[in-house]
């Protein structure tokens, strides 16, 4: 908790520091010739749908390494990663929503893209009432542990649900079936810009809500010892 508490600071200098750059250059950058304007909210979803799934990914690590070590600084780790990641993918589901309007037509639709990105949310959202609903703090990281792993089957599905399905969603962003950004030209490097923006800002958040978790079980840990010493 000692390494987080030195990076926080700068991790948060840093994130402000990309996310201005970002902006600057997204409301600066030319419209697309079919999408407009809309073509903006993209630079916020696509950032939030990647930072959603790298958050389940840091999620399921930390629950391995839980599982295999035991370790609380893991653990820790896991539960920070839940809520993060569900505000991330909420804001992936918002995003795509209000650039879906103009684009399809419609609010939403159940294409494979946003359903497996809803299942995501259902799974963050479970993993957080299931760790509440737990009392005893070992079961609980270890119930929420075994969840966050089988849960992880819904990553793949996210990535390639556009490519293994015919869907409304427009094909990857990024790591396309040629490995390449499908977006170009005066497009790309503001997405770029923003891409590195919402990872240090998703870094930032995961570790402000360690430390918090960090800080409330030692709270915990000192009423129990008081309780202990009354008794």
């Amino acid at each position: 908790m000692n390494l987080l508490a030195r990076i926080q600071r700068p991790l948060g200098f840093m994130a402000l520091l990309w996310l201005g750059v970002g902006l600057w250059m997204v409301f600066n950058a030319p419209i697309d010739f079919q999408q407009g304007n809309s073509v903006r909210i993209l630079y916020a979803h696509v950032t939030s749908a990647k930072m959603s799934l790298f958050s389940y990914i840091l999620l399921t690590i930390a629950s391995i390494t839980y599982l295999v070590k035991k370790s609380e600084t893991a653990d820790i780790i896991a539960e920070a990663a839940a809520p993060v990641g569900a505000a991330f993918t909420a804001v992936t589901l918002a995003s795509g929503s209000i650039w879906g309007k103009p684009m399809w037509g419609t609010w939403w639709a159940w294409d494979a893209r946003l359903t497996s990105m809803l299942v995501l949310l259902i799974i963050f959202m479970g993993l957080m009432a299931l760790r509440s609903s737990l009392e005893e703090p070992t079961k609980a990281a270890r119930a929420t542990a075994i969840l966050a792993i089988i849960g992880a089957v819904d990553l793949p599905i996210i990535h390639y649900s556009v490519v293994w399905w015919r869907t409304l969603h427009q094909p990857p962003s990024f790591g396309g079936a040629s490995g390449n950004p499908t977006i170009t030209g005066d497009l790309l490097p503001p997405l770029l810009v923003m891409a590195i923006a919402f990872i240090l800002m998703g870094a930032y958040l995961v570790v402000v809500k360690a430390r918090e978790v960090a800080a409330l079980r030692q709270l915990e840990a000192l009423d129990i010892e008081r309780m202990e010493e009354d008794d």
